[in-house]
């Protein structure tokens, strides 16, 4: 099912050569046309040690549409809990270590049937070169493909995930890959504390202008600037409500920019009670989400 595009949007892809790559089917969106909001890395840190179980219970009572797993240990567990508690396994991170002979853990195979019909994306975090180092590029497309044959038949997208000081560090990264491939084989994620980290585009526009045209993700957290956080004054992860970078603009682009997918909330290493801390996110969630699109993209 296609979505109907806006009168701003089809004059917007007249206007900018890649305006058409807009008029793509995007992902569907939640009840009331909002995007899917989940949690991830929300259990790195929480000092009550809930179990897997215990995670999908708060999240449901919250209010979070889904949850993301890190890795492949207790997938089977992960995937009960959310069954049970009605929310969605939005994503499954999964690391690919390309100066291995064998790249990526070798039980993905037998894993992934267990995410059919679930539209989980599978979230590669790809290392093992310097970060940007073109002359890999042709190792970890072969890779990426291998992994892209056995999630098709399991109906699991693939996503690459850009990691400050991985080799796949920045969108860009993911984008060049990415189109290295058929069109909407593999998507492109936008990480907003890794983008503050490495502070690879001051202007955002362009940079998801350029990850739009792929099936994507984003993922937002509180965090302070740039500078910051390099001269050791600030914060790169802190719930929602908390920090000194603006996430208005960020959400103004992507409304315009009619972005539809799922975005995740990032609580990695976020000391205390987890609960208190996502309470706090998901109340400047409710106010983020009704920040209206830019008239012109900035």
């Amino acid at each position: 099912m296609k979505h109907k595009v806006p009168c701003w949007l089809l004059l917007f892809s007249f206007l900018c050569p890649s305006g058409k790559l807009f008029l793509q089917e995007v992902p569907k969106a939640t009840p009331h046309n909002r995007n899917a909001f989940f949690a991830l890395c929300m259990d790195t840190a929480d000092e009550k040690k809930r179990t897997i179980a215990e995670q999908a219970e708060m999240l449901h009572e919250l209010g979070f549409d889904g949850v993301a797993h890190l890795w492949l240990d207790q997938l089977e567990e992960r995937i009960d809990a959310c069954q049970k508690n009605h929310l969605t396994l939005q994503q499954v991170y999964f690391s690919v270590d390309m100066s291995l002979a064998q790249p990526y853990d070798s039980r993905l195979k037998e894993k992934l049937p267990l995410l059919k019909g679930m539209k989980t994306q599978l979230a590669l975090l790809i290392n093992g070169g310097k970060p940007s180092d073109t002359s890999l590029d042709d190792r970890a497309v072969e890779t990426i493909g291998d992994i892209l044959a056995l999630c098709e038949p399991n109906e699991v997208q693939v996503v690459l995930y850009p990691h400050v000081h991985y080799w796949c560090e920045k969108v860009s990264d993911c984008v060049r890959l990415a189109k290295r491939f058929p069109p909407g084989k593999i998507g492109v994620m936008f990480n907003l504390c890794h983008w503050i980290a490495i502070d690879e585009e001051k202007n955002l526009t362009p940079l998801l202008e350029s990850a739009i045209p792929y099936p994507v993700a984003v993922s937002i957290n509180g965090t302070d600037s740039h500078d910051e956080i390099v001269n050791t004054q600030g914060n790169w992860l802190q719930p929602l409500d908390s920090g000194s970078y603006n996430l208005v603009p960020l959400f103004q682009i992507l409304k315009t920019l009619d972005y539809r997918g799922p975005i995740g909330l990032q609580c990695y290493g976020i000391p205390g009670d987890t609960k208190e801390h996502l309470e706090r996110s998901m109340k400047k969630w409710k106010t983020l989400i009704t920040i209206p699109p830019t008239a012109v993209l900035l």
